[in-house]
């Protein structure tokens, strides 16, 4: 009979990625209908990891607590057993609206990138993914997106407040993609992939830059693409869009329908600033299922959300609406922020699932640190999604069949009554009950 390791987090209680007691699975009574069945034969996507981003404002901020609580919090989120199991990050390719301000890696109007130089991200950002990364021990996958070329490259002069990049300095903005992946690697970053541009539909007060779908098509066509290759980084991943779903669908299509910009190309990042159509995500794995879908960034906006249990009802609900729809990693936004929800240089402060305090060198765990960890520990990169069907009013479901063998299933209730649902696994039922408002991870091995 199946044994089975129980994780509970519920709200209104103590329970935070607790151990709860094991359900138990008997023999099926004949008629016994399940709640949800699953069905680990059928095999769907397979699991990059989890992790968040290494932001200059995380990386300062953390500069600014005592080191033992920098250590905790590093420790809290990239231990394999004792963490979050963190095995994934997103990097920002010079600046962005969480950087201390706007900043580059090359001197003005430099076409050629002969003063390329990376010592910026030596004072805080770096050392943290070091950190991070001897923490985590094992692979480790990183993601690199640039906000904005230069403001010299750009049609509005300026790092922020959109633009778009001028056709002249096309090649040389490719190549400085080359500069910084080669520069990273030396410091012992490999970096696994990079996208084109964050939110390239989006004009934002901060680091910014406007792509059509087929302006960012011909970029990647003609020149990141070639250029990666001719530099020997084809082994580097494109990613496309990294940006909202709900125009996913269309700004995929017109780079993937073209055969020579889809050469280039991995797949497509998501974020879920635009609202929760996961059905988008499976159309553009449907119209394009030799490509991957990430999801790239998102966080709670408005500021620090201290305590409150949507935030992480927000995670929870947008992960597994994601993951059953072909995502094959969550790359979570900023890992940690001080107590206004920043530092940001354009005062777009946001929440994290970790809030330092850098006036009383508190560390705040909050409900979406605790949701997240309810996939990333028990999800192992390399996992594979199987068939699950449910039948289950108002409870959210998804699961997987992680590399030692052990199932993965992870269920949701958001409701404020507490209820119960049967699984059914290889003619074996169970019983597993969710309080109100809680997530609830099943690890079932032989």
């Amino acid at each position: 009979m199946a044994k089975v390791q129980t994780t509970l987090t519920a709200k209104n209680t103590g329970d935070r990625l607790s151990p709860a007691q094991g359900i138990v699975f008997t023999a099926k009574v004949q008629g016994q209908q399940a709640d949800i069945v699953l069905q680990p034969e059928v095999g769907y996507q397979k699991m990059l990891g989890f992790g968040g981003a290494f932001t200059e404002s995380a990386a300062y901020t953390l500069s600014r607590m005592s080191p033992e609580k920098r250590s905790e919090i590093i420790h809290r989120y990239f231990h394999p057993v004792e963490g979050l199991a963190y095995s994934m990050g997103r990097v920002h390719i010079h600046s962005c609206d969480f950087s201390l301000g706007n900043f580059t890696y090359v001197e003005d109007n430099d076409k050629e990138l002969a003063t390329f130089d990376i010592s910026h991200d030596h004072k805080w950002v770096l050392p943290l993914i070091k950190d991070a990364m001897e923490v985590r021990g094992g692979e480790f996958t990183m993601l690199a997106s640039p906000w904005s070329p230069p403001a010299w490259m750009k049609s509005n002069g300026e790092m922020n407040n959109g633009g778009t990049l001028l056709p002249e300095y096309a090649d040389s903005w490719a190549r400085y993609y080359t500069k910084f992946i080669e520069a990273y690697g030396k410091e012992g970053v490999p970096i696994w992939a990079v996208s084109v541009q964050n939110e390239p539909a989006a004009v934002q007060v901060w680091d910014s830059c406007e792509y059509t779908a087929e302006q960012e098509r011909d970029f990647v066509k003609n020149h990141l693409g070639p250029v990666m290759h001719e530099a020997g980084l084809d082994a580097v991943n494109i990613v496309i869009w990294d940006h909202n779903r709900d125009i996913m669908v269309e700004r995929a299509s017109v780079v993937l329908s073209d055969p020579e910009a889809a050469k280039y190309v991995w797949g497509t990042g998501i974020h879920w600033y635009g609202g929760e159509e996961f059905e988008k995500v499976g159309q553009v794995h449907e119209l394009f299922p030799d490509k991957h879908l990430l999801f790239t960034e998102g966080c709670q906006e408005g500021g620090v959300k201290l305590g409150e249990w949507f935030t992480g009802e927000r995670y929870g609900r947008n992960m597994i609406g994601d993951l059953n729809q072909w995502t094959e990693g969550y790359l979570d936004w900023n890992l940690v922020l001080d107590e206004t929800g920043g530092p940001n240089h354009v005062g777009n402060l946001c929440d994290a699932p970790i809030i330092a305090d850098t006036t009383t060198d508190e560390i705040h765990y909050n409900s979406s640190y605790y949701y997240i960890g309810h996939f990333s520990k028990y999800i192992a990169p390399g996992a594979v999604r199987i068939g699950l069907d449910s039948q289950a009013k108002g409870v959210l479901s998804t699961a997987f069949r992680n590399p030692d063998g052990s199932l993965a299933l992870v269920l949701m209730n958001e409701s404020d009554e507490a209820c119960s649902v049967t699984l059914e696994l290889s003619g074996d039922i169970a019983e597993s009950h969710l309080p109100p408002h809680s997530i609830v991870t099943h690890v079932i091995s032989e």
